[in-house]
């Protein structure tokens, strides 16, 4: 397989950066893409390689929807950037970001509500905390932002801990959801057992492709939503390949974040239409390739990061080297 690396600016920071970078993987199938963030560590990067080929290989499962809705994602920015976030994305629901360090509850409030106006009555918020929360801080915490949004649709990883996250989902009436307690844990299905959920969040990369996505969600038992692990448009498509492959799909995903990025790799970008990404291929553009083609030391960095996460993965590796 061919790699191209890439670095593509942010319209705003978002996860601490502001310029994302990755690689294209150009298979006899197609495009994967493999962008695990730079603080990951080999083993954590492993399944997102694993996803990176799937996709490279292709043969994603059929899909049984032609479109895909989702939501637009309000970074941890001021209200009067909120409201031009949400405006501009064109989607009916929008997840907010809550619990920056350095910001405060009532910097959530205020995010929340300009939500809300820019919304309109009909739409629906979810909030997502990342873990950031104590399971005291997300008892008392939820409610009020769940006054300020209007009513919230759920309440995102409000503990790290999957025990705090059961916890929490007895003592408040806004539905759980879970991330990082699926996507980082030795045993996703803890989640289940414990009750800690009503929601299962699954990104394609972090699990290992869309495969392995689609027997998590047939064993979890809980309804999912489907995200963005801050992609381009050739990972957001293994994203859409899982939501259009799932039996049902009863929430809008998490998607759209190709509206953070300032430029693409593609002809066509996968943005929302009326609140909803097609179903299908994408093209990758050769121009996009040069334009955004990552600087030379950079470059370096992920070659050597490729290679050692693929000496991890035998079977992986051989399908890189062809």
């Amino acid at each position: 397989m061919r790699t191209h690396v890439w670095s593509i600016p942010m319209r705003h920071r978002f996860r601490g950066i502001t310029v994302r970078e990755g690689v294209l993987l150009e298979g006899p199938g197609g495009w994967g893409e493999w962008s695990p963030f730079l603080e990951y560590a080999p083993e954590i990067a492993a399944p997102w390689l694993r996803c990176a080929v799937e996709a490279a290989n292709g043969g994603w499962p059929a899909p049984v929807r032609d479109r895909v809705p989702v939501n637009v994602t309000v970074p941890a920015v001021d209200a009067e950037r909120a409201h031009a976030i949400v405006t501009a994305g064109g989607c009916a629901t929008a997840k907010v970001k809550v619990a920056e360090p350095g910001q405060t509850l009532a910097d959530d409030l205020a995010r929340v509500e300009a939500v809300r106006d820019a919304l309109g009555p009909g739409g629906r918020i979810r909030i997502d905390v990342n873990g950031l929360w104590g399971v005291d801080t997300a008892t008392t915490s939820i409610p009020l932002v769940d006054r300020a949004a209007g009513g919230l649709e759920y309440v995102e990883q409000p503990c790290a801990d999957v025990e705090d996250l059961a916890r929490v989902r007895r003592r408040v009436d806004v539905p759980v959801a879970a991330d990082e307690s699926i996507r980082r844990a030795e045993d996703p299905y803890r989640v289940r057992d414990l009750e800690a959920a009503d929601v299962a969040v699954l990104k394609v990369q972090p699990l290992g492709g869309v495969r392995a996505c689609l027997r998590i969600a047939e064993e979890i038992g809980l309804p999912v939503v489907v995200s963005s692990a801050l992609e381009s448009s050739v990972g957001i498509a293994a994203g859409v390949a899982l939501a259009a492959a799932l039996p049902e799909l009863p929430y809008a995903c998490g998607l759209a974040t190709v509206q953070m990025f300032t430029d693409d790799l593609v002809t066509r970008s996968l943005l929302p239409v009326e609140g909803h990404l097609p179903v299908g291929p994408v093209e990758v553009d050769p121009q996009a390739l040069t334009r955004l083609a990552a600087p030379a030391d950079r470059r370096a960095h992920w070659e050597q990061r490729l290679a050692l996460v693929a000496e991890r993965l035998p079977d992986v590796g051989q399908d890189l080297s062809s």
